[in-house]
């Protein structure tokens, strides 16, 4: 089935993939068509809320089907005996994709669960010293820091990053605070945001928290298979990601990156009694192992498109909608448009509009009154905004669609 599937994509390999760039406003509209024929969509309404989690192509979710048969057929006897060697390979080939070593990669059920034991098992913040985080970051890892801190006696330091954003004055905004506070120990760097989808330089922050003594870790749940194919680009020791997200892998199924020379700096998980290594600073307790043995066709999926290619295809659908509507002036665009920072997801928000509510509102607008589905969200330092994410299934003509309902609501809005 996944065989067959793919073979339809008119791309011979990914090494040409990556080699060839598309066009997807002129000459190749059919075959991003081809692409989304193989995800069977909701056609009640236009699905512009894809940052939850990825739908699995038909092709996957078929494997996924003949896994959870398997699973569910065989029980123990398949789970005590083989799994262990299929989910080893499994391991070598997410670690492959992801450019790290197989032996610095755990299966987690999602980034939160990777990330909730990277910083509540950080053992390196005193009484005293400091923890940093943003506004753009994930809630429940700010709710991790800002209990990691309580624990030890530490500072939390919360900073509001910079809107309109631009490359340097990101970098500026982490050096300033870096600066600020000489006992800082540790800092959350959300790779890209959730709320706005800006996609921050990861790799030059840390670069620089490091010469200082800070240890960083990496909220990459929405970048991988976002914008990044690889984590080791990061050059990060801790890293927590999501592969039911953008990889489109089934639910329940994350991973937990850290590197071999930092391993010491995270305990063992409490429910842990021996050091195992990486496997022993998360303890999932039974996972889906159909899930995680999928994972390798929903890689095979991507793979046969080409990273670039996906990248491109997603910010072409995110410039399609901005374009059309950032010249307004009643709209502001929460992400700027240089590639380097954004992908798929942007949010918006009208001037004035700033609450949780009146933003709540806007989201049910947009559905009901044309059908698209987005989702609003808060905690940006600014305002809260109603975030717009289309995946490989949406065309042209949704977020065309999505630009004209933003159009009509931006002049009948009251203010």
């Amino acid at each position: 089935m996944l065989a067959g599937a793919l073979a339809a994509l008119p791309l011979a390999s990914r090494a040409e993939a990556q080699a060839a760039p598309l066009d997807p406003f002129t000459n190749d509209e059919a075959y991003w068509r081809q692409v989304a024929s193989q995800y069977d969509v909701t056609r009640d309404v236009i699905q512009l809320e894809n940052g939850n989690w990825g739908m699995m192509p038909r092709a996957v979710l078929e494997v996924y089907r003949e896994n959870l048969a398997r699973v569910n057929r065989d029980t123990s006897y398949y789970t005590r005996r083989g799994y262990g060697r299929d989910a080893k390979a499994v391991r070598d080939q997410l670690a492959q994709a992801m450019g790290v070593p197989a032996e610095e990669l755990a299966f987690t059920r999602n980034a939160t669960e990777a990330l909730k034991a990277l910083i509540l098992g950080y053992n390196r913040v005193g009484k005293g010293d400091s923890v940093l985080y943003a506004d753009l970051d994930y809630d429940s890892m700010q709710a991790c820091m800002d209990s990691l801190a309580r624990q030890q006696g530490a500072q939390v330091v919360r900073i509001a990053l910079p809107e309109p954003a631009t490359r340097d004055n990101l970098i500026e905004a982490y050096e300033r605070t870096f600066r600020e506070n000489p006992r800082l120990k540790l800092v959350l760097l959300t790779r890209l945001s959730h709320r706005t989808g800006l996609v921050i330089p990861v790799r030059e922050i840390a670069a620089m928290a490091r010469a200082r003594g800070i240890d960083v870790i990496v909220d990459a749940a929405h970048s991988w298979y976002q914008c990044d194919a690889d984590i080791a680009s990061l050059d990060c020791d801790f890293v927590g990601v999501n592969c039911h997200k953008w990889l489109g892998a089934p639910l329940g199924m994350g991973a937990i990156h850290i590197r071999k020379s930092a391993l010491d700096r995270i305990d063992l998980d409490p429910a842990e009694g021996v050091d195992h290594g990486i496997w022993s600073r998360v303890h999932t307790g039974t996972s889906d192992f159909a899930a995680i043995l999928t994972a390798p066709a929903a890689l095979a999926f991507h793979q046969s498109i080409g990273n670039k290619h996906r990248m491109d295809r997603l910010r072409a659908l995110r410039n399609r909608w901005v374009s059309q509507v950032r010249h307004i002036d009643r709209v502001e665009i929460l992400t700027p448009d240089d590639p380097e920072l954004h992908g798929a997801i942007t949010s918006f928000r009208l001037r004035d509009v700033t609450s949780d509510d009146g933003n709540t509102k806007l989201a049910a607008a947009l559905l009901d009154r044309h059908a698209i589905f987005t989702v609003s969200r808060n905690g940006v330092g600014k305002g809260a905004c109603v975030r717009i994410t289309p995946a490989l299934f949406n065309s042209i003509e949704d977020v065309d669609a999505a630009a004209q309902a933003i159009r009509q609501l931006a002049g009948d809005w009251p203010q």
